[in-house]
């Protein structure tokens, strides 16, 4: 990069100049666009007094009760923010260097023209047997299959997982939007479950722990809830391009996706004080609804190899594309593949 600089300051002329910007770009680490297929290697080297920004508040709880947080080579800022339209707005407001979401905001923040990278991707083991998302089924309402979502009023959230479901959904049916109605809901915090309650909707995908409280709530009543039988389980980390394309910060993303595998394993290998130190010290459940989760979640599966990840991501988009009306992206630009193996590296190195 210096030379660079130094060629362009003598002004030696437009060949010469030509040349040097090669050969640096051919040697330099920091050269080439990150993400592009001729991509340079990433930065390793964390200057002293480097802090990264970090939205992802379950990984911040695994390095703390497992003690990884202390080997950090970097200094953190975590903030307590996760979720798509959060993270985006703090990409945006540059109050923030990576966060934790599921595959469709990166595809989101492209679209409304906020350059973002995913850099670590985390599935399930198996993904059908062990979903996120459950749809629920408004007390009173007659949903048994997926074909009896002919006519119903469902829950719709684009720009989030939720709403990729529901048309992913609508596609395993042989559905068009046209055949159901969709009603656009955010899909925070437990929106879903009451809107379906008071009968503001037919059918909405509910996860996690909402899923046991709404039939149990609502259950008496006719509540209900049916698989909807595809995977439904990214878990990626991204940060904005321009967080990227600084040295420092890159190599200390590099460091911490290494640590976010490590923090998985130690979740699935301590459920007990995953549960406790978790879910009952900072969500507010009980144990048995920790337990639940953990049940649920079964065991993660982090890829050394993302091109599946990418044709997955790929499908995604298209279909998002089409229905949504929005411009068709490439998958593989939403990758920064100088990232790929560092998870899976990590959990067998250690």
């Amino acid at each position: 990069m210096m030379l660079a600089v130094k060629f362009s300051r003598r002004r030696f002329g437009a060949l010469v100049a030509t040349w040097a910007a090669t050969l640096v770009a051919s040697s330099s680490p920091f050269s080439a666009e990150a993400g592009s297929p001729d991509a340079g290697k990433l930065p390793t080297k964390i200057p002293e007094g480097t802090v990264l920004r970090i939205g992802d508040p379950e990984t911040q709880r695994a390095l703390e009760l497992s003690g990884l947080i202390d080997q950090l080579p970097f200094k953190v800022e975590w903030a307590n923010i996760s979720g798509g339209p959060q993270t985006i707005e703090a990409f945006r407001a540059d109050a923030l260097d990576v966060g934790s979401v599921a595959d469709i905001p990166p595809i989101h923040a492209t679209w409304t023209g906020l350059k973002v990278k995913i850099i670590a991707a985390k599935f399930r083991r198996d993904p059908v047997a062990h979903p996120i998302y459950q749809l629920g089924i408004a007390p009173g309402v007659e949903v048994k299959t997926l074909a009896d979502l002919r006519g119903k009023r469902i829950a719709f959230s684009p720009g989030q997982a939720q709403g990729a479901l529901v048309l992913r959904v609508l596609q395993a049916a042989g559905l068009k939007k046209e055949d159901v109605n969709l009603i656009e809901l955010p899909s925070k915090g437990d929106a879903y479950p009451v809107a379906l309650a008071s009968k503001q909707v037919d059918v909405a995908p509910i996860w996690g722990v909402l899923v046991k409280r709404y039939l149990r709530q609502y259950g008496a009543d006719g509540a209900t809830s049916i698989p909807h039988g595809l995977r439904d389980d990214p878990d990626h980390l991204y940060a904005p391009q321009a967080v990227l394309d600084d040295p420092a910060k890159a190599a200390a993303l590099g460091e911490y996706v290494r640590y976010w595998a490590l923090a998985s394993r130690w979740v699935e290998q301590h459920p007990k004080e995953w549960i406790e130190g978790y879910y009952v010290a900072t969500q507010g459940l009980n144990s048995e609804d920790g337990q639940y989760l953990v049940e649920a979640d079964g065991r993660f599966d982090i890829p050394s190899d993302w091109n599946d990840v990418i044709v997955r991501q790929q499908a995604t988009i298209d279909l998002l594309a089409k229905e949504l009306n929005k411009p068709r992206i490439q998958a593989e630009d939403l990758f920064d593949r100088r990232f790929e193996t560092i998870a899976a590296n990590a959990l067998n190195a250690s």
